[in-house]
């Protein structure tokens, strides 16, 4: 009975050494797993490598463009609503007519699903058709109205040769509205557009009509011709240079009138371009859209938009 004591004694004992050593074993195996994440940890923070600082470099450049983007996209959301705006006035001041909608089928949310029923497309297509047939044919009245309009005995056209030849975008100043005076230093009324031609360069007038104004002056507009149309239109042309015309002249649209200069209160030299119609006075840059590409037409309108110092 002893000997089978000591003998269970010793298997027990065999046991907790064999336990123990287990335990041991797991015990190191957890420390070198902390360790091992410790160490990884530390290296992660205080050693980078060129994909991280190539990526914090990139993050840091867009933390310093990010507000700009924003500021970009204010500007770019301001310019497409004045265009839309000054569109709408194209439409209305030589069309006579209200400018067609960006989209007459509206919101299309139920496209963005993955699972569209075929009746809703082929719902969504009919409807888009229609619309598409409504506005080429709302279009087609409208050019055809405008045709019979200015084909009839009789009509004419608003005045819609440049005033200078070869005109660029870059050439194009402050248009009408609230601007920054260059003498007095404060927001005044301007009339007109602002186009930048060297001293001298040829002013032509941009619709066929009588000469119905010249005046010299060393003050206010400086030289001024004034050309009445049929249609009611008037143009004015201001600060100019030596005059070739004189009072009563009936004149053709591209008639050289006169030459650029800085007269009266200038301050280059520059041509002051007004548009009027029964007196009442329009936007320039809308009446040059017939005789530039759009990429230089939609330049035009950004610039005598944004412009916000006149010359004059």
């Amino acid at each position: 009975m002893s000997r089978q004591g000591n003998v269970i004694s010793a298997v027990k004992k065999a046991n907790r050494t064999f336990w123990g050593f287990v335990l041991v074993v797991v015990k190191y195996f957890l420390l070198s797993v902390l360790v091992a994440a410790i160490y990884y940890a530390i290296v992660a923070l205080l050693v980078s490598t060129d994909s991280e600082k190539q990526m914090k470099s990139e993050n840091r450049l867009y933390e310093k463009i990010f507000p700009g983007m924003l500021r970009d996209e204010a500007l770019v959301e301001t310019v497409l609503s004045g265009l839309q705006v000054k569109d709408a006035r194209i439409y209305k001041d030589i069309f006579y007519a209200e400018a067609p909608g960006l989209d007459p089928v509206g919101e299309t949310d139920f496209l963005s699903s993955d699972t569209i029923p075929d009746r809703k497309i082929v719902k969504f297509t009919a409807a888009k058709a229609d619309a598409l047939l409504a506005a080429s044919s709302r279009i087609d009245s409208l050019m055809k109205a405008s045709h019979e309009k200015y084909c009839a005995p009789g009509a004419s056209l608003p005045p819609l040769y440049m005033p200078v030849a070869d005109l660029s975008y870059v050439q194009v100043g402050a248009s009408i509205g609230e601007k920054m005076n260059p003498f007095l230093k404060v927001t005044a009324r301007h009339d007109g557009l602002d186009i930048i031609a060297s001293q001298g360069a040829a002013v032509y007038a941009s619709a066929a009509g009588r000469v119905s104004l010249v005046r010299r002056s060393f003050k206010g507009e400086g030289n001024v011709v004034e050309i009445t149309h049929d249609g009611g239109y008037v143009t004015r042309y201001c600060h100019l240079g030596d005059i070739s015309v004189h009072l009563g002249q009936s004149v053709k649209a591209g008639t050289k009138i006169a030459e650029v200069g800085s007269s009266g209160n200038s301050l280059v030299p520059h041509l002051h371009y007004e548009v009027l119609r029964d007196g009442v006075l329009l936007d320039p840059v809308h009446h040059f859209f017939a005789s530039v590409t759009p990429y230089e037409y939609t330049n035009m309108l950004y610039m005598s938009v944004n412009t916000g110092q006149s010359l004059d």
